[in-house]
């Protein structure tokens, strides 16, 4: 690679930008010589494939290469519902729609992801400050239950011991209108607002969360376990 080392290509300041891009361009081949001969490779896996290749690069680099080339292993995956609406809870008008936010602890919104690994679904709640953009709460599961939820609010609450008056936002899901988390929320001042049926605009924001959580780190990172997902996705969160 023109006589660059990749600890010389992280390290000093003084190669230029053309011996940069080179080094990036020898990089981005192995790595697709890799993909060719292990197509599903994901972050983990390449970087030890590198090292056999002569490449010691940190990983860090290896992400930032990998997405300005646009090398990631594009998963083809099934469509699993998370929102069960077929309930006969109450459900709530939207109190956000138009709505100027411009403080933390003014409107959290909550949503349900699933994880896809080897031999199953493990399942993600989380609980976002909408003006922050910061997730607050979060809980993982093997059950797509009410307990998840729960146990993502109970978080966020113990975290930031809101005021009364925070609006609570989420999906017309049976987990977010059972007794129970509504006994929550009411207990601590929570109003609740709910999206309208069939929109999923009214709660973009987590949405677009959740993507950002599976595209940079779950697909890259190649979760394969139950345990990938406990003990990598808090440490990313």
């Amino acid at each position: 690679m023109m006589g660059i080392s990749v600890s010389t290509y992280n390290y000093d300041p003084k190669i230029t930008r053309a011996e940069k891009e080179e080094t990036e361009a020898d990089i981005r081949g192995q790595i697709e010589l890799v993909r060719v001969e292990f197509p599903r490779t994901g972050y983990r896996m390449l970087l030890h494939h590198l090292k056999r290749r002569g490449i010691v690069i940190g990983e860090t680099k290896l992400r930032r290469i990998i997405k300005k080339f646009d090398l990631q292993f594009k998963h083809k995956r099934k469509f699993i519902a998370t929102t069960d609406s077929n309930h006969d809870y109450l459900v709530h008008p939207n109190l956000i729609q138009g709505m100027t936010i411009d403080n933390i602890n003014q409107v959290w919104t909550a949503d349900i992801t699933y994880i896809r690994i080897t031999n199953g679904f493990i399942y993600l709640a989380v609980i976002l400050d909408l003006y922050s953009r910061k997730i607050i709460g979060h809980a993982i599961s093997k059950k797509i239950d009410g307990q998840l939820a729960v146990d993502a609010l109970n978080m966020a609450i113990k975290r930031r011991a809101p005021p009364r008056g925070v609006i609570h936002h989420s999906d017309r899901g049976v987990q977010y209108l059972s007794n129970n988390y509504v006994d929550i929320l009411s207990d601590n001042g929570f109003h609740l607002s709910c999206s309208r049926k069939g929109n999923p605009y009214d709660n973009a924001w987590t949405e677009s969360l959740m993507k950002t959580l599976k595209y940079d780190e779950i697909y890259m990172g190649n979760y394969e376990t139950y345990l990938d997902v406990v003990e990598n996705l808090p440490y990313f969160i």
